[in-house]
């Protein structure tokens, strides 16, 4: 177990409607000029936006909505001049990550005149200026940004995905599951299977004895795994959504991370696929996932698999090679019934015309030659991408 220093400031208020009354003192603690940040307007359809300007009756509200999935820069240098102009106190965000992600970057841009991009390349630059105090309403399980430093921005210009962190996470989080009741069936699976990632990539890793972070992992890794399958059947069960929601929040609010040693690897592989093709991200990572599982298997690794199997998966056998292959078939199968799209193909990526080029980015932003469970090249993750292009080895 390596050493660690562990702060989250984030203030969770977690369960049904708490927001409608809680929201206007939370945001009251940080002054009465809001910016509020959205996306493509589904809270106005599903009455989330009405709720919330009733809630926040008496505040100055400056809006900025659009912001994508797999969000873009632009949208962070729009909410950058709108702070700017209007001198907000704080900004409120109603969505899932992608909203949360451009919000924290546009409170630091807040403070800093530039090119908010800057501030996505050098992670450092924000940590040395100043960040607007900003709240969310979460509405999809899956990316943690909720209470995380964490974004990952996008540059459609340079075909780069970037993930940066800045000095604070939100200051106050409002978790209400029943806000997913109505998140389809297609983003639920994607949701679920990043959650998954998030604890794959934490929980594959070369720290020796580190034992109470391994059972945590597998716990939240069991949760998923039972209730996302209900969660797509059964849209508005409580329990399931709440597990989820929770169990995203719990992957990703970098306690589960402590006394870690590497660094992590389906991610900035994926990062590629969805700075080149706009994909979603949980749907390239469960292409990916179980590829890299199999791609480094081996004597070194089967152990640590084969654990994952037995805790995770219940499975049994002395060979630790056998319940590792057992273990890996297991992760496909289960995403694979979420109705996750398995290849390449699948989700429009026809040829392997970039495969050179991102695996390349990949290797070099995320240092998968360093730092990683198992040090990958570029030649590796090409061939990643190419066993992704089918379903050999599954099916």
């Amino acid at each position: 177990m390596e050493d660690f220093t562990f702060v989250n400031k984030t203030e969770v208020h977690f369960g049904p409607e708490r927001f409608d009354s809680e929201l206007a003192p939370v945001m009251e603690r940080f002054g009465k000029r809001i910016l509020l940040t959205y996306g493509g307007g589904s809270i106005k359809k599903n009455g989330l936006y009405d709720r919330v300007m009733k809630a926040l009756d008496g505040f100055d509200i400056i809006e900025l909505s659009g912001i994508e999935p797999n969000p873009k820069i632009d949208s962070v240098r729009a909410g950058q001049k709108l702070v700017k102009e209007h001198d907000v106190d704080a900004i409120l965000a109603i969505g899932g990550g992608s909203v949360i992600d451009a919000t924290k970057v546009i409170a630091s841009a807040r403070f800093y005149d530039g090119d908010p991009w800057d501030l996505v390349l050098n992670p450092a630059l924000r940590q040395k200026i100043d960040q607007l105090p900003f709240v969310d309403i979460l509405t999809l399980a899956a990316t943690g940004s909720e209470m995380n430093y964490i974004s990952v921005i996008s540059n459609p210009d340079t075909h780069q995905k970037q993930g940066t962190r800045g000095p604070n996470s939100p200051a106050v989080s409002f978790l209400d599951p029943t806000l997913t009741y109505s998140v389809s069936q297609h983003q639920t699976a994607a949701g679920s299977t990043d959650i998954m990632s998030h604890l794959f990539e934490q929980y594959f890793d070369n720290a020796v004895n580190n034992d109470v972070q391994d059972g945590l992992r597998e716990g939240v890794m069991r949760a998923v795994i039972k209730w996302a399958p209900v969660a797509i059947e059964e849209p508005d069960n409580y329990d399931a959504r709440a597990n989820l929601m929770w169990a995203s929040t719990m992957a990703l609010n970098e306690l589960l991370r402590q006394g870690n040693k590497n660094r992590w690897t389906a991610h900035a592989i994926e990062h590629q696929l969805s700075a080149y093709y706009d994909i979603t991200h949980g749907i390239g990572l469960g292409i990916l996932t179980p590829r890299w599982m199999t791609y480094v298997l081996s004597d070194e690794t089967a152990p640590k698999f084969a654990q994952y199997g037995r805790n995770v998966w219940h499975l049994e056998g002395d060979q630790d090679m056998d319940v590792a292959k057992a273990a890996i078939q297991k992760t496909y199968d289960w995403i694979k019934a979420l109705g996750v799209p398995m290849t390449l193909p699948e989700v429009g990526i026809e040829s392997d015309e970039n495969f050179q080029v991102m695996a390349k980015a990949a290797v070099t932003g995320g240092k998968l030659d360093q730092v990683t469970f198992v040090k990958l090249k570029t030649a590796d993750v090409v061939k990643l991408y190419e066993q992704s292009m089918t379903t050999e080895g599954f099916e």
